[in-house]
């Protein structure tokens, strides 16, 4: 069946739904400076277009196609900050391990993704952070294993960095079997989401403004950003 009316987002309705409703949960983690901006932001303000969007989302997609898609992205987030403080920690290790050959420790954090990658990592990329778990992981033999413990790093910060690449693989493969579930979308329906995305893009451009000198926080409220960390993928396994 095709729709008379129009969409303003170019994403699929479960993923600007999963984007919108991260953005107004980010704003409710900040609202202490958004509300003392903003008169008409005040509670219940941002309350009620959570439940707004939870809402639509049951009504026109069903009660899981939003939810469980957006706990598997919420999984791939929660992971971000540990993940990158054990890389942070390994590193550091072995530069100060192997500095007396710096050939090898060179050849070490090429081979496990530093140098392609570690940086994009840091600065909020996810898909820097993915491609640099998975080549750890891919690479990380157990001759490696073996020399990296020998010199100090403990079994476990190796393990848990080969963990999130794990967690990552799996939450990626929920978010896509969410994506691809839909229903009959009706124009009724699409009328609903435009109006959600309009209210939260105002949202997230206004925020963004308040947050100028704050890179990180500014990027809670980039719709680009937030759908672009639930799109990120995992690079495919070799086969052994």
């Amino acid at each position: 069946m095709s729709n008379s009316i129009p969409r303003k987002y170019k994403t699929k309705d479960v993923e600007m739904l999963t984007a919108t409703a991260t953005i107004i949960e980010n704003a409710i983690a900040n609202k202490t400076l958004l509300q003392s901006k903003r008169t008409t932001w005040a509670d219940p303000f941002f309350e009620d277009l959570k439940t707004n969007i939870e809402n639509t989302t049951n009504t026109y997609l069903g009660k899981d196609a939003a939810k469980d898609m957006r706990k598997a992205t919420q999984i791939v987030l929660s992971i971000q900050a540990q993940a990158l403080n054990d890389l942070a920690e390994f590193k550091v290790q072995i530069e100060q391990d192997f500095k007396a050959n710096p050939t090898q420790k060179t050849e070490i954090l090429t081979q496990l993704g530093f140098t392609t990658y570690h940086k994009l990592a840091q600065n909020g990329d996810q898909e820097g952070l993915v491609n640099l778990l998975f080549q750890f992981k891919t690479n990380m033999d157990a001759t490696l294993n073996a020399e990296i413990i020998a010199k100090g790093t403990a079994q476990v910060t190796i393990d848990n960095i080969i963990g999130y690449a794990d967690t990552l693989k799996n939450a990626n493969i929920s978010q896509e079997t969410y994506k691809g579930t839909r229903q009959e979308i009706t124009d009724e329906a699409i009328q609903a989401f435009n109006g959600i995305y309009d209210q939260v893009i105002s949202i997230a451009k206004i925020s963004s403004n308040f947050y100028k000198t704050d890179k990180k926080k500014q990027q809670l409220f980039s719709f680009a950003k937030v759908v672009s960390n639930q799109n990120s993928q995992p690079p495919k396994e070799e086969k052994k």
